[in-house]
């Protein structure tokens, strides 16, 4: 590696370590003000995969535009302001693919302590509380992405929120098929009556058994999606091992209208066969 592109990877380190520290508390307050603004679109970012809080417009703005800033500094100092530009165009696709990523990791960490969720509520019940109650009580022994949703679920309930409307603000939150199932219990015993302690203690017995059943199918389709994987990257690398054996070898393609034609077609080819093998590969209920 040139002593440029160590001295461009430092600088990223270096940078995303300022980037860190200036997010921690305390730290925000004695920055200027561009690197405040930068430290709130990141803190913004982390918020939305710890709490589930989505940014308002003017920080989703913002956020675009300084993916679309970044990707165009990144492309102009490796390769060239033409891949900058190229790169810049395609920021705020990246950026929103970035919090929808960070929308999908809250989900998941919520739908993994569904179960957890189920047996608070159904202990704060059998301990003879209401379901007002229960959710109060279940919030504070969860913690974790189900116990701050579950606070707020109970911060909601104490400024005066009727317990339907609280339950299903956070299944809309959330848009988990295991929160969906709790709170269905929860309505459906407020309208209908029954044994709601008993029917959540099944409930999380089922999450339970579907958690082993997803990862004995993600077991068995392992080695699939790795072989899959393999054969998406091999044109990759025998391009690279190619460019190392004769340099130069790569732009000599698209010289050529015919091949760099080719090569365009095998580049959309490949993305096409990678986006398949991961939706085939997907463990979906």
């Amino acid at each position: 590696m040139s002593a440029a592109s160590l001295a461009f990877v430092a600088g990223t380190l270096g940078a995303l370590g300022l980037l860190q520290l200036a997010i921690t508390a305390g730290a925000r307050e004695r920055l200027p003000g561009a690197a405040r603004s930068v430290a709130d679109l990141a803190e913004a970012l982390v918020r939305v995969g710890r709490e589930g809080r989505d940014p308002g417009a003017a920080d989703r703005r913002r956020m675009l535009l300084a993916g679309a800033a970044l990707a165009f500094v990144v492309g102009a100092l490796v390769a060239g302001p033409l891949a900058g530009l190229a790169l810049g165009a395609g920021g705020p696709w990246a950026a929103s693919r970035g919090l929808r990523a960070r929308r999908e990791h809250y989900r998941r960490a919520v739908e993994a302590d569904a179960a957890a969720v189920a047996v608070a509520l159904a202990d704060a019940l059998g301990a003879g509380r209401s379901l007002r109650g229960a959710l109060a009580g279940a919030a504070e022994g969860l913690s974790g992405a189900a116990g701050h949703e579950l606070l707020r679920v109970a911060g909601e309930l104490d400024a005066g929120a009727r317990t339907e409307d609280a339950l299903e603000a956070m299944r809309m939150r959330v848009r988990s098929a295991r929160l969906d199932t709790v709170v269905a219990a929860c309505l459906v015993q407020r309208r209908a009556g029954g044994d709601l302690s008993a029917l959540l203690r099944e409930t999380a017995e089922a999450f339970g058994d579907q958690a082993r059943l997803e990862d004995e199918v993600r077991s068995a389709t392992a080695q699939a999606r790795f072989t899959g994987l393999i054969v998406v990257l091999l044109p990759v690398g025998g391009a690279l091992l190619a460019e190392l054996a004769s340099p130069g070898f790569l732009i000599g393609l698209m010289t050529s209208f015919l091949t760099a034609w080719l090569v365009g077609i095998a580049v959309v080819l490949q993305i096409v066969a990678a986006v398949a093998i991961r939706r085939l590969g997907r463990v979906r209920w």
